[in-house]
């Protein structure tokens, strides 16, 4: 018997409510109904079940390194762009995808979507 398993993700953001509804808007997810915790968080929901509740977490300081776990998502870099993710580093050379960040600075990898 494994000593954990997966339960949910979670993601600090100095503008909670902000970023929430940005990464609903890029995954297509909605928030949870019963809203915010009582300190805050936010837990957003993919509506059909099959993405993992992602908690999302105000802080007071903002993001100063690189993240040491993040999100693999299939999608449009273009369209995350103009959603407002920003281009970290592009497809090429030895990854096979493009390295993105939220509006906070939070990389996520962005893979083409699969056909």
């Amino acid at each position: 018997m494994p000593a954990a398993r997966f339960k949910d993700l979670c993601l600090d953001a100095n503008d909670a409510p902000a970023l929430a509804d940005w990464w609903c808007t890029a995954l297509g997810y909605r928030r949870r109904n019963d809203g915010p915790d009582g300190g805050g968080a936010i837990p957003i929901v993919d509506p059909t079940g099959a993405g993992p509740l992602i908690w999302v977490i105000p802080v007071p300081e903002v993001k100063s390194l690189k993240n040491r776990m993040h999100l693999d998502v299939f999608g449009s870099t273009e369209e995350l762009i103009a959603l407002g993710a920003a281009l970290v580093r592009p497809i090429g050379g030895d990854i096979g995808w493009d390295v993105l960040a939220d509006p906070e600075g939070n990389e996520f990898c962005c893979f083409a979507p699969e056909e």
